[in-house]
C-alpha cells in the first residue's frame, strides 16, 4: 500500500532504463555508451571462452596423464619391499582397492648410434599392470605382453622412440646409475634392450617413459627379488585419497602410502593457478569496460542537470536520484554482459568447429599434434564459470556507477534553476 501512497518510490528504475535507450541523448554520450557496452561484450565473451578452453586442457591433461599413473602407491621406508607378494595379497583385500601391481623405477640414459636421451625406466609385471593402468590400451605398436617373451625387451613412448630413431625390433643401450664391481674397477650398469612395443597417450610421458619386465628390471638394477613398491588402482579416481588413507591405517609404519594427488598434485595445482591468473588478467578487460561506464554517467549527469533539479523540486529524494543513475549504468552494462555471455557460450561450445573452419580457410594446421599433443582445441564449458563471470561483471558495473550517481544526488536544484 505504501507504493500507492507514494508512486515516486519506484520511479528510479523506469527512468534509468528509459534514459539508457532513449534516442534523444547527446550523440557523443551515445557513442561512449556504445563503446562501453562493446567492451563489456568483448571482455565477458573472451573470459568465458578462455575459461572453457582451460577447463578442456585440464581435462585432457588429467585424462591422458592419469591413464598411466596409478591411483595410489605403497612404498617401503627402507630399501625396497622384499615380501611384496604377501603385501600385494593383503592390500587387494582392502576396501576400495581394485587391483595391485609391483614396480621398480629408476632414471636412466637410453642411447643409440644417433642419439642419447635421459629417460625413466619402470619395471612392471605386464599381467598385473594391465589391471592397474591404461598402458595396455595405449599401445600403438607391439604388445605389452612382449616384455615377458624372453630376452631383454623394452617398450618405449612413441616420442622417445622418434627422438632415438628406433622402431620395433631395434636395440637401445640402457645405462643406469648403479655400479658393477669388476676386477678392473667399478662401472655403471649397462644393457642392450630390444624394442618390442611403442605406446602413446598424447602427453609428456611419451617423451621420457620406458617399460621393462619385472625380471629384467631386477637384473638391470640389481634389486635381488625386491621391488620399489606397489601400484594401486581404486574403485574411483577422485576417491583415491580417502581410500589410500584407509590403506595407510591398515599397514605398518614401515610403509609410506601416497595417492595420485600427491605425486601429480603439483602439476594440476599449477594448472589451477594458471587458470586463476589468466582469469584475473581477462577480468581486467571487463573492469576497463565497466569503468568506461563512469565516463558515460558523468556526461549523462552533466547533460541532465536541469532534469535532476526538476525531479528534486517535485519531491524526489537524493537516494532516488542516485538510484536513477545506478539503474542507468546497470542497464547499459547489463546489455553488454548478456550479449557477451551469449556470444561466449556460443563460441565455447563450437570452438572446435570454428578452429577447424579457420584451419581450412587458412590452409594451415594451428595445432600440430606432434608439438601440442592435441589435434583440436578442447573446451569444457561449466555453468559455474559462466555464473562467476556474469556475477563479477555485474559487481564491477555496480561499483562503477556509484560515484557518478552520488555526484548526481549532490546537485543542488536551487543553483541549477536559478537562471531558468
Amino acid at each position: 500500500m505504501r507504493f500507492l501512497r507514494n508512486p515516486m518510490l519506484n520511479y528510479a528504475p523506469f527512468i534509468g532504463i528509459r534514459y539508457s535507450f532513449s534516442r534523444k541523448r547527446n550523440r557523443f554520450t551515445s557513442v561512449i555508451a556504445t563503446v562501453s557496452m562493446l567492451g563489456m561484450v568483448l571482455g565477458v565473451a573472451s573470459l568465458i571462452v578462455v575459461l572453457a578452453v582451460m577447463n578442456g586442457f585440464a581435462g585432457e591433461l588429467r585424462g591422458r596423464i592419469l591413464s598411466l599413473v596409478p591411483h595410489g602407491f605403497v612404498e617401503s621406508t627402507g630399501e625396497g619391499v622384499g615380501q611384496w607378494r604377501d603385501l600385494l595379497s593383503d592390500i587387494e583385500g582392502m576396501e576400495g582397492v581394485v587391483a595391485v601391481s609391483p614396480y621398480i623405477t629408476e632414471k636412466a640414459i637410453l642411447g643409440t648410434a644417433y642419439m642419447q636421451r635421459g629417460a625413466v625406466i619402470t619395471a612392471i609385471d605386464p599381467q598385473l599392470e594391465s589391471k592397474v593402468s591404461g598402458l595396455a590400451n595405449a599401445m600403438i605398436t607391439g604388445d605389452l605382453q612382449s616384455l615377458e617373451n624372453g630376452g631383454f625387451n623394452v617398450v618405449l613412448g612413441a616420442s622417445l622412440a622418434n627422438i632415438l630413431r628406433v622402431g620395433l625390433g631395434d636395440y637401445v643401450d640402457v645405462t643406469v646409475p648403479r655400479l658393477t664391481v669388476t676386477p678392473l674397477g667399478m662401472f655403471p650398469r649397462n644393457k642392450r634392450l630390444q624394442v618390442t612395443g611403442l605406446f602413446e597417450i598424447g602427453a609428456q610421458p611419451d617423451a621420457f617413459q620406458a617399460y621393462v619386465s619385472l625380471a629384467t628390471g631386477q637384473k638391470l638394477l640389481g634389486s635381488k627379488g625386491r621391488v620399489d613398491g606397489l601400484q594401486i588402482k581404486t574403485r574411483d579416481l577422485f576417491a583415491a585419497p580417502e581410500i589410500m588413507r584407509g590403506v595407510a591405517i591398515q599397514l605398518p609404519d614401515t610403509y609410506s602410502v601416497k595417492d595420485w594427488s600427491q605425486t601429480q598434485g603439483s602439476l594440476f595445482s599449477a594448472v589451477k593457478l594458471e587458470k586463476l591468473m589468466v582469469s584475473l588478467l581477462l577480468l581486467s578487460v571487463v573492469a576497463v569496460a565497466a569503468f568506461n561506464i563512469v565516463s558515460t554517467l558523468v556526461m549523462s549527469v552533466a547533460e541532465k542537470r536541469r532534469d535532476i533539479a526538476v525531479l528534486r523540486t517535485m519531491g524526489a529524494r537524493a537516494g532516488g536520484i542516485m538510484a536513477i543513475f545506478v539503474a542507468h549504468g546497470l542497464a547499459l552494462s547489463g546489455v553488454g554482459i548478456t550479449v557477451g555471455a551469449l556470444v561466449g557460450v556460443f563460441l565455447a561450445t563450437n570452438i572446435a568447429t570454428i578452429i577447424a573452419a579457420l584451419e581450412r580457410t587458412l590452409g594451415m594446421k594451428l595445432f600440430d599434434p606432434s608439438v601440442y599433443f592435441i589435434s583440436e582445441l578442447p573446451a569444457d564449458l561449466q555453468s559455474f564459470d559462466v555464473a562467476v563471470v556474469v556475477a563479477a561483471s555485474v559487481l564491477l558495473s555496480l561499483l562503477a556507477t556509484l560515484y557518478p550517481a552520488w555526484r548526481a544526488a549532490c546537485i543542488a536544484p536551487a543553483e541549477v534553476l536559478r537562471y531558468e
